[in-house]
């Protein structure tokens, strides 16, 4: 009777065979977290770009603010002593006092957000006190407003409402400013100007500066 000897290889066969699945299931596995890496990574990239282009935008803000606060104090310099009485006097408190209605809005006293509050909560009180000056939204989708405030504690004359200044003093004689002689100068008023940008992939930043007028 012949005997046919039993082949040694099947089993081999079936080991390999599980080894390169487990390789295929591994290369697959890894080739889906390169893919979230990267969708990760160009997600971060476009968030960052957009809080970048918000910062930007601001820009728009701040200079509108700065260009009507210039506007209205050019029109409400003080008179010159030897100006007739009540010339001027309708435009020389426009600043003075706060503006809630019409197309700009201005607040002549500070107000700052409670305690623990952040800016994008007091935002709203600012709203509902109708001190925002709202733009339209930019071609990139970007809404810029933003609120001009006087940094004084109440409202009138920025001498009696104690509003934070720059020393500045006009010398009669000579060029040292601790000349005796020197004449005390109207020094200039602060103002702070907070923009809020709000813009895609649901990107906000605010932005703040403080100019002497």
């Amino acid at each position: 009777m012949k005997q046919h000897p039993r082949p040694l290889h099947r089993p081999q066969r079936g080991l390999v065979l599980v080894l390169a699945l487990i390789v295929l299931v591994a290369l697959s596995l890894a080739a889906v977290g390169m893919m979230r890496g990267v969708f990760g990574s160009n997600r971060v990239a476009g968030n960052l770009a957009a809080q970048q282009a918000t910062v930007q935008a601001g820009d728009i803000g701040i200079a509108r603010a700065i260009a009507w606060l210039e506007q209205q104090a050019a029109a409400t310099a003080p008179l010159p002593a030897s100006a007739a009485s009540g010339a001027k006097a309708d435009k020389l408190n426009s600043l003075y006092n706060s503006i809630t209605q019409g197309a700009m809005r201005y607040s002549a006293t500070r107000t700052e957000p409670g305690a623990g509050q952040s800016w994008a909560a007091f935002w709203g009180t600012l709203q509902t006190a109708g001190l925002v000056n709202n733009i339209a939204a930019d071609a990139n989708g970007n809404q810029v407003s933003y609120v001009i405030q006087r940094l004084c504690s109440a409202t009138g004359d920025p001498v009696a409402a104690r509003c934070e200044a720059s020393p500045s003093q006009a010398s009669g004689q000579g060029n040292s400013v601790s000349n005796t002689a020197g004449i005390a100068a109207l020094s200039q008023t602060y103002y702070r100007i907070t923009v809020r940008v709000q813009g895609p992939r649901n990107a906000t930043s605010f932005i703040q500066a403080v100019v002497a007028i």
